[in-house]
């Protein structure tokens, strides 16, 4: 499997293009190339990028327009995209970022801050994601606890209906009538089956919790790895 991250380079200028491809792809990223805002919306979800460097001033569609379609739709807003442009107005800037751009480079510029700015960016997504996977486990082992205190209650309650219907049975064998006897048998049936679906659900619900756990841990690294991470990722800002 191919772990190379993907970046999409959003650019009307084909020497700025031509120069991320050589250089990104040198240092193993993967490029795709578009030199407008609607291409690169049909370059985004066909390559479905892991980041996107896009230029603010296009033909077609300007680089706001493009981010503002992208992050409106929930399968497209979590691509972090660090935007180009030649406005270096503080309004412009504030302007992207609340468009939900994750950062912005003024041209001209230079690649070493660009590629810094890349990785900066990528490895404040991964560390978000590892947050995030976190927390679902968390909350799939609150969930299942809420389950389980529940159906525990609901075993509790059928269990004592059934100790006193067997106890009633047991007490008053002789004085039960032919009416009653049918009566309290299917209340014992009825508990028993009960009971038999609770503990069936129960499994089944903590059998899907744990296929939930497991694809979440393939997306997570060690939690040593993850504050090593954060460690490097302060000291570096």
């Amino acid at each position: 499997m191919d772990t190379r991250k993907k970046i999409l380079i959003v650019d009307d200028e084909n020497i700025n293009l031509e120069f991320f491809e050589v250089m990104l792809s040198k240092l193993g990223f993967i490029v795709e190339e578009a030199n407008d805002g609607v291409e690169a919306l049909d370059k985004v979800k066909r390559f479905f990028p892991d980041l996107i460097l896009l230029d603010n001033i296009m033909p077609k569609m300007s680089g706001w327009e493009v981010t503002k379609i992208l992050k409106g739709d929930p399968k497209y807003s979590g691509i972090p995209i660090i935007m180009f442009s030649a406005l270096d107005d503080v309004k412009d800037k504030v302007a992207g970022f609340e468009l939900g751009v994750d950062d912005y480079i003024t041209k001209p510029f230079n690649f070493s801050e660009v590629l810094a700015r890349i990785r900066a960016v990528l490895r404040n997504r991964e560390l978000f994601a590892q947050i995030a996977v976190r927390e679902s486990r968390l909350g799939l082992a609150e969930e299942l606890n809420r389950d389980m205190k529940n159906n525990l209650a609901d075993f509790v309650k059928s269990i004592d209906d059934l100790d006193s219907a067997i106890t009633l049975v047991s007490q008053n064998t002789e004085q039960v009538d032919q009416d009653t006897l049918p009566r309290l048998l299917k209340t014992i049936t009825e508990k028993t089956q009960a009971v038999r679906k609770h503990i069936a659900g129960l499994d089944a619900r903590i059998e899907k919790t744990i296929v939930e756990w497991e694809d979440l841990k393939k997306n997570e690294i060690g939690l040593t790895v993850l504050e090593n991470q954060i460690r490097k990722f302060l000291r570096q800002e």
